[in-house]
Formats: C-alpha cells, structure tokens, sequence
C-alpha cells in the first residue's frame, strides 16, 4: 500500500503568510497551515483520510511520483 512518502508533495508559501502544501497526483489532497511543518502535518492527515475512503471504495490512489506528469497549463507557480 502506497504511503505520502510515494508522492510527490509540494509546498508552497501564500501572500497571506500561510503554506500549501498537495499531492499533485491525487484530487483533493492538500492542506495549508500557518508555518510550512503546520500545512505538511495536516496534509499528512488529508492523505490518510482520502486513502481510507479510497480503500474502502476499492479504488486505487493516484500515481506516484515515478509516474505523475505536469501538463503545460498546470505548472505550479516558482517559490
């Protein structure tokens, strides 16, 4: 089974002094929080719960970061 470590993570700050942080392979899995540790703690819990929905619906979690490909129009933007 496929843990956070297998992806991708990107972390980003905001011009509101907040981070992002998301898995750019799988929809929907991102957190932000006021310090960078605050924003990849809680995404740490966004994944856990989008893989136990995901498992208990016998789905398969997004690719990993071997596999995930950017398309040209969703480049994230520079730090």
């Amino acid at each position: 089974m496929k843990t956070l470590r297998d992806y991708t993570i990107v972390l980003q700050p905001e011009n509101n002094g907040t981070f992002v942080a998301y898995v750019p392979a799988i929809d929907g899995c991102h957190a932000w929080g006021e310090t960078p540790e605050a924003a990849q703690q809680e995404l740490v819990k966004v994944f856990e719960m989008i893989r136990e929905e995901r498992l208990n619906a016998g789905e398969a979690m997004g690719n990993s970061r071997l596999n995930h490909k950017c398309r040209d129009d969703a480049r994230p933007d520079p730090l």
